[in-house]
């Protein structure tokens, strides 16, 4: 899959699979334009042939239209960006579900509504993949306001293919599951708990960031041109068990 000319915004590029994807995006010949939280993100991005770092507090609604907004234009979206904060449903505070439905709901809606915008009014054709989790499909406990997030995101990837489609914009998620980015070693780091999970997976580890973005790539590439409106497992067989 060659993505040479083509100007790729993926949000959440600093760490994981944000910043994997855009490696191999930029060895492909395609610009990136990296909406990441963090100057330190911005600084290390800089390495990265055609790649332009976007300092942005997705959980800022205005700040993150007007990153999307200066981000085009552009061929692809990918939104990848995503937070977590672990408490047990009757401790979620309003505080933390809110702000993971800003930042993993939210913010891909805004990103995409920018980038469908511009390309409708072009008449030009495109392609959003928006990360995910299978923690939309299946209950994990401390993770109420994740899970309510990630199941949004996937809502919102089926209405935004059925509306975008007739556009020629193709809208897909990929749902990962534990996946070992700074984010999941959080997560994840008791024994007891990520012991409970990794037995549920056949293949018999986690993923990498690779495994995700290789996905990634192929949704967002026109061999995947009949591939619309799927929230795709990328989860080594944890969703059979």
């Amino acid at each position: 899959m060659e993505f040479a000319g083509k100007r790729v915004i993926i949000t959440g590029a600093g760490k994981g699979i944000g910043r994997v994807l855009t490696q191999m995006l930029s060895a492909r010949g395609a610009s990136v334009i990296a909406l990441t939280r963090s100057a330190g993100d911005v600084e290390a991005l800089r390495d990265v042939p055609g790649c332009t770092a976007i300092e942005v507090d997705l959980s800022n609604a205005q700040a993150t239209r007007q990153a999307a907004r200066q981000a085009l234009p552009a061929d692809l979206l990918v939104n990848c960006a995503g937070t977590t904060d672990l408490q047990s449903f009757v401790e979620t505070s309003v505080e933390s579900f809110d702000h993971l439905i800003a930042v993993n709901t939210r913010a891909p809606m805004i990103v995409a509504q920018e980038y469908a915008r511009d390309l409708i009014a072009k008449g030009q054709k495109g392609a959003i993949v928006n990360v995910s989790s299978v923690a939309s499909f299946v209950g994990i406990a401390d993770h109420a306001a994740y899970c309510a997030s990630k199941s949004g995101l996937d809502g919102l990837t089926r209405v935004m293919a059925l509306e975008l489609a007739p556009h020629g914009i193709r809208v897909n998620a990929v749902n990962p599951t534990v996946t070992l980015t700074p984010m999941a070693v959080k997560a994840w780091s008791d024994p007891k708990k990520w012991a409970g999970m990794l037995n549920r997976i056949p293949v018999g580890r986690f993923a990498e960031p690779v495994d995700v973005a290789e996905v990634i790539l192929f949704l967002l590439s026109d061999e995947a041109a009949m591939v619309n409106g799927i929230a795709m497992p990328v989860d080594g067989g944890y969703m059979i068990t």
